[in-house]
């Protein structure tokens, strides 16, 4: 068995201290630890943060040689043990990493486990003996032998198991609930005292009982008897990281719920968001962690691991995570075509999405997703947002066409094709030709066309009649004027106004702006706001505008569009029709759960 020792005898120095011992090693062993940690695109060097590598054999210290920038080797002998001991420095307060302090503690086994090569399959133990006085443990990963607080040890089937338990350690708030038979755990860390746990327990076990309900139908259960929620609470962050049978989860406190403030008729968008988040993180417990790419059936934690199917498992799993809040009961319809509404104005603005398509945003998440830029915007589109409109087309699609009638015993549904993919794959990797075959098998006809138009190529959805049929009126909003001359600008009373981005095709940038320039005035009047210019500007009029670039001032004409009429960069706005004919009637009650 793989043993790792994980000790903090300082936590205030941001430290873990871990010893890893190889029972029967290779006369060869190298180990080495992960660059990229499952469900995060991007290299992230973990290694970087591993000092103080030593080895003991038979008894005496022997040499470690590093390899490459994450692999070291020791040279061992028959018939002893080999023990590793080095430091992590841990002070990566977000969900993809590890930190310590004299508060809190957090990890994955990605950033602390070396991977001892050769004995991946091996049965792999994570033992944490000591605490600071009072706190606990918080992890999905089984308990071998523990004690109330959650000292002792975990046992995995092997590596890949163990690092995909992240482990919380401090002081925290905690509640459970049941669902079919799973018991599910919800742990909050540095929520505020008027925190009100309770209410977000119940929320979240809804959330839980709609999507078990969304895979299994009445009866199954679901593929864990334990899952946890591993919740810190900050001043201003949001986000998460989906493992087998946890997630990793950071929001501000100010979105969670607070006693005294039940909310029992308007929701805060704050903690909609949130719920969205849990939403969205519990989802991927089926897809992504068990139906995965093929690409993906095993992990190879050296390098990159690329797939052009990230527009199905982020972005099916961005569809469902606030459409499943309606169903739950948690928003109503007319919340939820807010939030759908903000999805598509997103992606209208972005003039990427005529430039790359969602498969290949998807390979390129290595080296695009996280590494934005000033020209991202024109130069990519998000694999989360557009595939979240290619789940939406999709799944009207396969409504209007089946109207109100079962095929083959079958509604025609993306809910339908998600759990015939789960069945026929047995939870496993699958492919996009498994994606076609299981929308044909559900529609009854091919959407192969719709998966080369709308995956592969940049053209624009057709959500609008896809939406009118569902009983939903698509209105254009008014352009802003960032968006009718193709702008997005940052605002204080420190720095005026400076541009973030330059949008392609905008009046902007024919005027020569760059992302950068600080507008100081137009047509001699100085700007603290942009839309100071609306009492500047007159539609087709050329005015003088001052920027300031690297020190150097500007003069630069600048003409505002004469009309924002079908402005490809605008808001839309979704609203229920006031009477939709009863197809579309019936169609929006069941796409809704109304």
């Amino acid at each position: 068995m793989i043993t790792y020792q994980i000790g903090l005898p300082e936590p205030h120095t941001h430290s873990f201290h871990v010893t890893l011992t190889i029972p029967a090693p290779h006369a060869e062993q190298r180990v080495s630890l992960p660059v990229w940690i499952p469900g995060s695109y991007l290299v992230r060097e973990f290694a970087r943060h591993l000092s103080g590598l030593q080895a003991t054999h038979r008894g005496k210290p022997v040499a470690v040689q590093q390899i490459d920038k994450a692999t070291w080797l020791v040279r061992c002998k028959p018939g002893a043990a080999l023990t590793l001991s080095y430091r992590v420095y841990a002070f990566d307060t977000s969900v993809r990493a590890a930190f310590l302090d004299a508060q809190r503690g957090f990890f994955n086994g990605t950033s602390l486990c070396l991977r001892a090569e050769g004995f991946e399959q091996r049965l792999h133990r994570l033992e944490l003996p000591t605490l600071p006085e009072g706190w606990q443990v918080a992890t999905s990963l089984p308990a071998l032998s523990v004690d109330a607080a959650g000292r002792g040890a975990y046992g995995a089937a092997d590596y890949d198991e163990l690092v995909d338990h992240p482990v919380e350690l401090g002081t925290f708030w905690r509640g459970t609930f049941e669902v079919r038979g799973a018991e599910h755990e919800l742990v909050v860390a540095g929520a505020l005292p008027d925190f009100d746990g309770e209410r977000l327990l119940a929320d979240t076990q809804r959330i839980c009982e709609a999507q078990i309900a969304f895979w299994h139908g009445a009866a199954d259960v679901p593929p864990f008897a334990h899952y946890v929620f591993l919740l810190n609470a900050v001043d201003d962050s949001h986000g998460g990281l989906e493992h087998r049978a946890s997630t990793a989860l950071i929001a501000p406190r100010r979105d969670l719920p607070q006693r005294g403030k039940p909310e029992s008729v308007t929701l805060s968008d704050g903690y909609v968001s949130l719920l969205g988040l849990i939403s969205h993180e519990y989802f991927h417990t089926w897809n992504v962690k068990r139906l995965r790419p093929a690409e993906f059936a095993r992990y190879d934690y050296t390098r990159e691991n690329y797939t052009e199917l990230l527009w199905f498992f982020e972005g099916f799993t961005s569809y469902y995570d606030d459409l499943l809040l309606r169903r739950a009961g948690l928003i109503d319809d007319e919340r939820y075509l807010r939030l759908l509404a903000k999805t598509v104005s997103g992606v209208l603005a972005t003039p990427g999405r005529q430039v790359q398509s969602v498969a290949q945003a998807s390979f390129d998440a290595w080296v695009k997703y996280y590494r934005t830029d000033e020209n991202t915007p024109n130069a990519t589109i998000s694999y989360y947002t557009k595939g979240a409109l290619v789940a939406l087309a999709l799944d009207l699609s396969l409504r209007s066409e089946a109207g109100a009638a079962k095929r083959g015993g079958r509604a025609a549904t993306l809910d339908t094709v998600m759990r015939h993919l789960w069945a026929a794959s047995a939870g496993g990797p699958i492919s996009e030709a498994d994606i076609a075959a299981a929308l044909q098998h559900v529609g009854r006809r091919s959407f192969a066309a719709a998966l080369a138009a709308w995956v592969h190529g940049t053209g624009e959805l057709p959500l609008q009649p896809l939406l009118a049929a569902a009983g939903v009126a698509w209105q254009p909003q008014s352009a802003t004027l960032a968006q009718r001359l193709g702008l997005r600008v940052s605002e204080s009373a420190l720095t005026g106004v400076k541009v973030s981005h330059v949008l392609a095709g905008g009046a902007a940038q024919q005027a020569g702006l760059s992302a950068g320039d600080e507008l100081l005035a137009l047509d001699g009047w100085r700007l603290r706001r942009l839309d100071d210019a609306l009492r500047l500007l007159a539609p087709g009029q050329a005015a003088t505008l001052l920027a300031a670039r690297d020190q150097r001032v500007l003069s630069l004409a600048l003409t505002l569009p004469s009309t924002d009429a079908g402005n490809p960069l605008a808001a839309v706005s979704l609203a229920l029709q006031d009477k939709p004919a009863q197809p579309a009637l019936a169609l929006r009650k069941a796409w809704l759960g109304t």
